[in-house]
């Protein structure tokens, strides 16, 4: 028959052991090493705040290899389309333009300037135009806005009492070069 005394006794030692278990796991629960409900709550909540500003960080990183290879396509068909390779072509939209919104050009003076190293030569112009305020306004416009890039450095505002308004406009255009 199995000895009861050494059966109690192991039993005790079994209870004793599982209540410092317990005891230990109720000093944890409520110290502040842990922390309490609410402030692991509050932790949590930051650190989800922290991730999804972190997601929103690295968003415009998301397919970046595509996104490279659009932008080097957008930059061939700018360089293009907006930037010409003879000077006729330049002088040509500039007429064209001065045409279409009523305004007379009266002297065109050009100077070449060295050719910089990314592939374009600046062409810097002088441009006498003569015409209504309103029509001169709107070729302004016009070469701000047209596919060909020119760039408006001044305008000189000039006139005479009666008749057209006199524009001295400093601009420049670019070529391209080795094409």
């Amino acid at each position: 028959m199995p000895d009861l005394r050494q059966t109690r006794k192991k039993m005790k030692l079994t209870l004793a052991i599982l209540g410092g278990v317990d005891l230990l796991a109720a000093v944890l629960y409520f110290s502040p090493v842990v922390g309490s409900v609410e402030s692991r709550q509050m932790e949590r909540n930051q650190l989800q705040a922290e991730l999804t500003a972190k997601n929103r960080q690295v968003a415009p990183l998301k397919d970046l290899p595509q996104k490279i290879g659009i932008a080097k396509q957008q930059i061939a068909d700018f360089y293009r389309n907006r930037f010409p390779s003879q000077n006729s072509q330049i002088y040509g939209e500039l007429g064209k333009v001065a045409a279409a919104n009523g305004v007379k050009i009266d002297q065109l003076r050009n100077k070449p300037a060295d050719t910089s190293s990314n592939g374009l030569q600046p062409i810097e112009m002088e441009a006498d135009l003569s015409g209504s305020y309103t029509s001169l306004a709107r070729f302004i416009n016009a070469m701000e806005r047209d596919e060909m890039f020119f760039v408006i450095n001044s305008v000189t505002l000039g006139g005479e009492p009666q008749g057209a308004v006199k524009l001295s406009v400093k601009l420049e255009a670019y070529l391209k070069v080795g094409t």
